[in-house]
């Protein structure tokens, strides 16, 4: 089978959700582009996702992730047969922070509809200000500093923050500030501060939010209080979010589909941007 038909196919149910989620906002013109487009254009895909591996980074009290060959190799029968097994932390690599992470009584991970785990793009660069300060926290000013040059963040949008930070993996010591396992007191990244989240939790409707970093919350933090603000408003995470350089400020379809564990607080998601 092609490439492009087996990438289409794969694709065919998130288009369908993007349809949907366009024409239930009004957005009908946009819906109707996405379905006349033809062909989707592979060099309009890009891959927001670190490999899972012995080399990716975790939190560093969380178990790491494990893979092990369980059958590799001619089989009995004579055919080639490979299996193995896997085991992690829910909150590790690229992943997804459920609501409920942070907030009692909120959704988990299997209740989060797919129409939030599809929308439009907004990247707010703050990595000039973080080469300057690795703790620097993202400010309501910087939000709407981006609002003065491109709009008002839309409803239901996916709001990505680019903190340049996406460089340094999967080197644990310049990606964490620390290499030891088990030390979360020596943490330095940059992160969201109180009021940018209190910000985009009540004055904007957004239905998710992702860093390039381990965490929401800057290195430092001992309350993780941009989580408890922000899942508390039921919109999840995405973390340790790749290849934020190559997205535009606006434009481009975020698709991030975590597996669907039930009762989960969060894991594993694989996000990719469709750039217009």
């Amino acid at each position: 089978m092609p490439r492009n038909l087996l990438i289409m196919i794969a694709l065919a149910c998130c288009i369908a959700g993007m349809v949907a989620f366009y024409v239930t906002r009004g957005e009908r013109q946009t819906a109707t582009n996405v379905v006349a487009g033809g062909p989707i254009d592979e060099s309009k895909l890009i891959d927001l996702t670190w490999n899972f591996d012995d080399r990716t980074i975790y939190w560093p009290t969380a178990k790491p992730f494990q893979w092990e060959k369980e059958s590799w190799g001619k089989s009995a029968g004579g055919f080639w047969y490979t299996a193995a097994r896997y085991s992690a932390s829910e909150h590790g690599g690229t992943h997804l922070d459920s609501p409920v992470h942070f907030a009692e009584g909120k959704m988990h991970m299997d209740e989060i509809p797919v129409t939030k785990l599809v929308g439009p793009g907004v990247v707010i660069d703050i990595s000039v200000s973080c080469d300057k300060t690795p703790d620097y926290l993202l400010s309501v000013e910087d939000i709407t500093a981006w609002e003065n040059e491109h709009g008002r963040i839309p409803e239901q949008s996916i709001v990505i923050i680019r903190t340049g930070w996406g460089r340094f993996w999967p080197d644990r010591k310049r990606y964490l500030g620390s290499d030891v396992a088990g030390d979360v007191a020596n943490l330095h990244f940059p992160g969201i501060s109180r009021q940018a989240a209190e910000f985009l939790a009540k004055d904007r409707t957004i239905d998710g939010i992702g860093i390039d970093t381990a965490s929401l919350d800057h290195g430092q933090s001992k309350d993780f209080i941009a989580h408890q603000i922000l899942n508390g408003a039921n919109i999840y995470g995405l973390e340790n979010v790749a290849n934020l350089e190559k997205l535009p400020a606006t434009g481009a379809t975020i698709i991030a589909m975590p597996m669907k564990i039930k009762g989960g607080t969060g894991g594993p998601v694989r996000i990719i941007a469709l750039l217009p």
